[in-house]
C-alpha cells in the first residue's frame, strides 16, 4: 500500500480512504459481501471493471487484510475471494452509504444495471423496520439458480447466500420479477397469476414479506439485475 495515493492526514476517515477510497474498492467490498466469489464472478457482477483493475484492487484489498483468498475444498477446488472480518466490517458503511445515496438515484442509462449481489444487499438498504413491526420469518429466495436465506426479526434483516434449513415461505422467481415485485411495480398475486413467480410455505408470510423494501421517497425506477455468472458455492 506505500505506493497508493494518500491523504496524508491524521484523522479516522481519511485513514480509511486511504485503504477503500481508490475507485472500485467498495464495490468490490459490496460484491463480497454475501460470501466468497470468483474472480470472474466477481467481474460479472461489476462488467465495467477490466481485469488488471479488478486484479490490482484485490491486491490493495489483500494488503490490508480487507480480503483474502484461498482455495475451496474439493469437489469444487476453485480460489475464491472472500472477506475478512476487517472486510466484513464495511457492511454498515455500505449499507449507510446505500441508504443516503438511494434518494439520489437518477433513472438508469443503457448498459446500466445491478448484480444479483447488489440487490440481494440492498434489501438490508430499503428494509423498513416500522412496516415490519413485530413481524418476523424466515424467507428462501431461489433466483437464477442460486438460493439466499434472508431472516426478518426484531426490526431487522439479515441476508446470506444459501438455502434456508426450515423456512417459512420459499419465492422462486427470475430476479427482474422479483425486484417489480420488491419494489411495488407488480402486485405478487399478478406475478402468480402469470406464472412467473411461485410461492412454497405459507402465502401470507411471502406477502407480508414483499412488502417491507419500499424505494426511497423520490428514487428513480430501479436498475436492470444482471446475472451472467452464477456465483461459487
Amino acid at each position: 500500500m506505500a505506493t497508493k495515493r494518500s491523504y496524508a492526514d491524521a484523522c479516522g476517515i481519511a485513514r480509511a480512504l486511504d485503504i477503500v477510497g481508490e475507485r472500485w474498492a467498495l464495490m468490490i467490498v459490496r460484491e463480497l459481501l454475501l460470501g466468497p466469489k470468483r474472480f470472474t464472478d466477481i467481474r460479472a457482477g461489476l462488467p465495467h471493471l477490466s481485469p488488471d483493475v479488478l486484479a490490482q484492487r484485490l491486491r490493495d484489498l489483500e494488503e490490508a487484510d480487507v480480503v483474502e483468498h484461498h482455495k475451496l475444498p474439493p469437489p469444487a477446488s476453485v480460489q475464491v475471494y472472500e472477506l475478512t472480518p476487517r472486510g466484513l466490517a464495511l457492511e454498515p458503511v455500505l449499507i449507510a452509504l446505500g441508504r443516503w445515496g438511494g434518494v439520489f438515484a437518477a433513472p438508469p442509462c443503457e448498459g446500466q444495471g445491478m448484480s444479483l449481489d447488489a440487490h440481494l444487499v440492498s434489501l438490508r438498504t430499503l428494509f423498513d423496520p416500522a412496516l415490519a413491526g413485530d413481524f418476523a420469518a424466515d424467507v428462501e429466495l431461489r433466483l437464477a439458480g442460486q438460493r439466499f436465506r434472508v431472516v426478518v426479526g426484531g426490526g431487522r434483516v439479515e441476508v446470506a447466500r444459501g438455502p434456508s434449513a426450515a423456512p417459512d415461505a420459499v419465492i422462486e422467481c427470475d430476479p427482474a420479477t422479483l425486484i417489480a415485485v420488491l419494489h411495488g411495480h407488480r402486485t405478487l398475486a399478478d406475478a402468480v397469476g402469470a406464472g412467473d413467480l411461485t410461492i412454497g410455505g405459507d402465502a401470507a408470510v411471502a406477502e407480508r414479506f414483499v412488502g417491507l423494501f419500499p424505494l426511497p421517497v423520490g428514487s428513480a425506477q430501479p436498475p436492470a439485475v444482471t446475472t451472467r455468472t452464477p456465483t461459487a458455492s
